[in-house]
């Protein structure tokens, strides 16, 4: 006896399901249902919810020194190809081309 294939759900299937369930508006079950999927992964989607909402409204501040960084290097890049470009001028004037 083959089994058939397992149901891949998009994440905002996911997101969907997990944030009717943390409402508590229906219960488990009846979510359940309606989406056709088992309770308990209703419940595990319902958990992910939970635990991962609050990363939403943290503030961004891991980024902001990356940002930083890569502006910096950016601005040496800038500079140095401003260099090379001033020189290979000179020598192009020298050169008399």
């Amino acid at each position: 006896m083959s089994k058939g294939k397992r149901k891949r759900y998009s994440g905002a299937f996911k997101a969907k399901v997990g944030l009717e369930a943390l409402m508590g508006i229906k219960t488990v079950g009846q979510i359940a249902r309606e989406n056709q999927v088992h309770p308990v992964q209703v419940t595990q989607w319902k958990g992910v919810v939970r635990d991962r909402l609050p990363e939403l409204f943290e503030a961004r501040a891991p980024e902001a020194p990356d940002s930083q960084e890569l502006i910096a290097q950016l601005h040496e890049k800038i500079g140095q190809l401003t260099v090379e470009a001033d020189w290979l001028k000179k020598k192009c004037k020298q050169l008399g081309l």
